[in-house]
């Protein structure tokens, strides 16, 4: 790493430094090799590797000619290394604990003023290749392409405090969130009186809020105003995280379980990089992303509580 220094480090692989040793601690003895046989990499050009790829764009040639390997061999340092970069999820990548509640709520506060908050939830597409098989075009979207619709919830610094990178590109948001381990938690009242703030793709619940499709008033319309501004967390997050990460914005063409633990691996390092103040991506080198498209669709959804009307009626209605 010494050849680089720390602003050109950054730029080839999108975290800097300290991240990296940091990364490297927690995952050495998983990726380590036992042997120098065929010159094995060491566990650290193995992690650059993998930091080349995603920064690259989903060029496997051009990740393994930076380590002097093959295609294959690179392929297989990738999965190997995220796998055991998404492992790290349960230590980076978690919804607040009780204690931490309040504070989680004073920073959405802060936003907008939309109470009881502790979390911005969306999803984001990530292409992927034809999986095959009969169940192919279940991951075709709405778009016409095949993705992955991968489900996060956002905290204020735009750190991913949940993760789902399973589902189909076919399968609507809220599906997704009704099947998820998080809307279980979220139910059971793990949080206390939280709220989660969604756009109009989700329905209302009493701890999920979305915004008025057509507000009928000037107070739908300052709450309207409150809650696009306290979930735009969740969609800032995706322009940093595919900014860093280009292989998220350009798309996958490994086996659909390694892309998986990519998407996670990717959501790891992009906490691990907010906790150490980089939070702000570097430019990109020759590089155009496409767009971050949302081809999310407002569905009409049977309100399942009360929560925004009763933050209408004992909130929004004295500001």
């Amino acid at each position: 790493m010494n050849i680089w220094d720390d602003e050109d480090f950054r730029a080839r692989f999108r975290i800097s430094k300290d991240v990296v040793i940091q990364v490297l601690g927690f995952i050495n003895d998983q990726i380590f090799s036992r042997s120098d046989r065929n010159h094995a990499l060491t566990s650290i050009e193995k992690l650059l590797l993998a930091l080349i790829f995603y920064a690259t764009g989903n060029f496997l040639i051009t990740a393994g000619d930076f380590m002097g390997v093959s295609k294959t061999t690179a392929s297989l340092i990738v999965r190997d290394v995220s796998t055991a970069i998404a492992k790290l999820r349960p230590i980076f990548v978690k919804m607040p604990i009780e204690s931490e509640i309040p504070t989680m709520q004073k920073r959405f506060y802060k936003i907008a003023k939309f109470p009881r908050t502790i979390g911005a939830i969306d999803c984001t597409h990530v292409k992927i290749q034809n999986p095959g098989g009969p169940n192919a075009e279940y991951y075709r979207n709405r778009k016409g392409y095949f993705s992955l619709n991968v489900q996060t919830v956002s905290s204020p610094d735009l750190k991913i405090m949940d993760v789902v990178a399973r589902w189909p590109g076919s399968c609507h948001d809220y599906t997704i969130l009704k099947k998820s381990r998080f809307f279980n938690r979220l139910n059971s009242g793990e949080w206390g009186n939280s709220l989660i703030v969604a756009d109009s793709g989700y329905a209302n619940s009493q701890r999920i809020v979305t915004p008025f499709i057509n507000p009928r008033n000037d107070i739908e319309e300052l709450y309207n105003e409150s809650i696009i501004r306290t979930r735009n967390p969740v969609e800032r997050s995706y322009g940093v995280l595919k900014r860093r990460f280009p292989i998220l914005s350009f798309g996958s063409r490994l086996k659909l379980q390694t892309t998986q633990a990519v998407i996670v691996a990717c959501c790891v390092l992009h906490n691990i990089a907010i906790d150490n103040k980089d939070t702000d991506p570097p430019a990109l080198l020759d590089i155009v992303l496409p767009d971050n498209e949302n081809i999310n669709i407002i569905e009409h959804h049977i309100d399942e509580g009360n929560a925004r009307q009763q933050l209408i009626d004992e909130y929004f209605s004295y500001l």
